[in-house]
């Protein structure tokens, strides 16, 4: 999966959980509350690695040399 993949699919949990959240809120259940925070959690965290992944990435366009530069 790339980085950009990731983050896609971080940021749907993360809106699915603000969704969850408000919905608990609404009907006043603490449990879907809570799961939506911690849906909101763990999508952040999967933005977070898509972003590293893709700064791996493009760490790693800058010092690999492209083929037109070698001998």
């Amino acid at each position: 999966m790339s980085g950009n993949d990731d983050k896609a699919q971080g940021k749907g949990k993360e809106m699915g959980g603000k969704v969850k959240e408000a919905a608990g809120k609404a009907v006043g259940n603490d449990d879907l509350k809570r799961e939506g925070k911690a849906d909101q959690v763990e999508g952040k965290g999967q933005q977070a690695k898509g972003d590293a992944k893709n700064a791996v990435d493009n760490a790693t366009d800058a010092v690999t040399p492209d083929d037109k530069h070698r001998g």
